[in-house]
């Protein structure tokens, strides 16, 4: 889920992240005076937004069309004319898009108070049937996963940890159909969510996005499939980072979420860098704690921002040890809660920080590292 504007951490701790969320720059268009390479380039594009090979049944949105909303109608006019785009064409595409109630019923907050459960939450993602998984993705990618570590820094097991994490390597990649997604929460985000106003605005600018970037692409917006926020994709790209961080990284000319291992590996390598993941600095280091000079308030205060130096984390009461205590950038204190049970807690580093980027939560990028080095270990024990 690579936000470019999260939900929150709260909204996220406890969900998988088949979700909202957005991330590099695409390839400039062919030269003008090149009409039939870019004609080629034009349909190879318009084939790769076809659905995955293995997504899930679509899910038909039962509601109305939004061409009866003299609203939707008045976006798709606005739009049209901020983004030199077909009024008829922009009008066509929001008007063919229907109101999906499971959509909003997904999206909805949660009805009672619900307690944070690390341990409940990491059973969810790092189980014996997707660490298989990812092995599996790793060893057939592994030339191209090297590739993308060595162009952009960022370690392979990270990337293996999103992609695992997010769709199971491309065995669930949504069923939603985009534009129903994208304009049922634009134009009908639960009245309930106490940020709905905020959250229809970003939806309304990622349906923005979308609409326009299809439009490129010669696509029809009626066929890509996501998930219940229009995330797509084996990274779970949201438009806008679609627009902004994804890459073409097979050299087929073309960029391929759904369809392309290549492309995902390292559109997420790229989506990280952009976000300065540092090389060779680790994610997070063990910590305990003094008693007796424990200030936890103050350690708890910045949350998931890495704000404090060694010397000042230590001297608030954190006990750092070995390669922690040589750290050089900034560290915060990251508290898991653990249900009833006691909650753990991690020194999160900048690039924790960064995994937090494409999902502001710190269970899910805990999920991610150790997803991660869990199929590394496994990859590792195997003769």
């Amino acid at each position: 889920m690579a936000l470019a504007s999260p939900l929150g951490a709260a909204e996220t701790a406890t969900a998988p992240t088949l979700n909202p969320a957005p991330a590099v720059v695409t390839k400039p268009a062919p030269s003008a005076n090149k009409t039939a390479k870019k004609s080629a380039h034009k349909a190879r594009n318009a084939h790769a937004q076809k659905p995955a090979r293995k997504a899930s049944r679509v899910m038909q949105a039962s509601g109305p069309a939004y061409a009866s909303r003299p609203e939707a109608m008045l976006f798709a006019d606005t739009t049209a004319a901020q983004r030199n785009l077909s009024p008829a064409w922009v009008r066509r595409a929001i008007g063919q898009a229907r109101f999906s109630p499971a959509v909003v019923k997904l999206m909805q907050p949660p009805t009672q108070p619900f307690v944070k459960n690390w341990a409940v939450y990491r059973s969810r993602f790092i189980d014996d049937a997707r660490i298989a998984a990812g092995v599996k993705f790793w060893q057939s990618h592994a030339a191209t996963l090297a590739r993308a570590e060595k162009e952009y820094g960022v370690p392979q097991e990270i990337i293996v940890g999103i992609i695992g994490v997010e769709t199971i390597y491309g065995q669930n990649t949504g069923s939603f159909r985009v534009m129903d997604a994208l304009t049922t929460l634009a134009f009908d985000f639960p009245a309930s969510h106490p940020r709905a106003a905020e959250r229809s605005e970003f939806f309304k600018r990622e349906l923005e996005q979308f609409l326009s970037h299809q439009n490129r692409l010669g696509a029809d917006p009626m066929l890509a499939l996501g998930s219940y926020a229009g995330a797509m994709g084996l990274p779970q790209f949201m438009p806008s980072s679609w627009v902004r961080f994804a890459v073409d990284f097979d050299g087929d000319d073309k960029i391929d979420l759904w369809n392309s291992p290549a492309d995902a590996i390292g559109s997420v390598a790229s989506y990280f860098k952009a976000f300065n993941w540092q090389t060779g600095m680790p994610t997070h280091y063990p910590v305990s704690f003094n008693k007796e000079r424990l200030d936890m308030d103050t350690l708890m205060a910045p949350d998931i921002l890495p704000t404090f130096s060694v010397a000042s984390f230590t001297a608030k009461g954190a006990v750092l040890e070995g390669a922690a205590l040589e750290h050089k950038g900034p560290l915060a204190l990251i508290e898991l809660l653990n249900g009833p049970n006691a909650p753990s807690f991690v020194a999160g580093t900048d690039n924790f920080y960064v995994i937090t980027r494409y999902n502001w939560s710190s269970y899910y990028a805990m999920a991610v590292i150790e997803l991660g080095q869990a199929v590394a270990q496994e990859i590792k024990n195997r003769p």
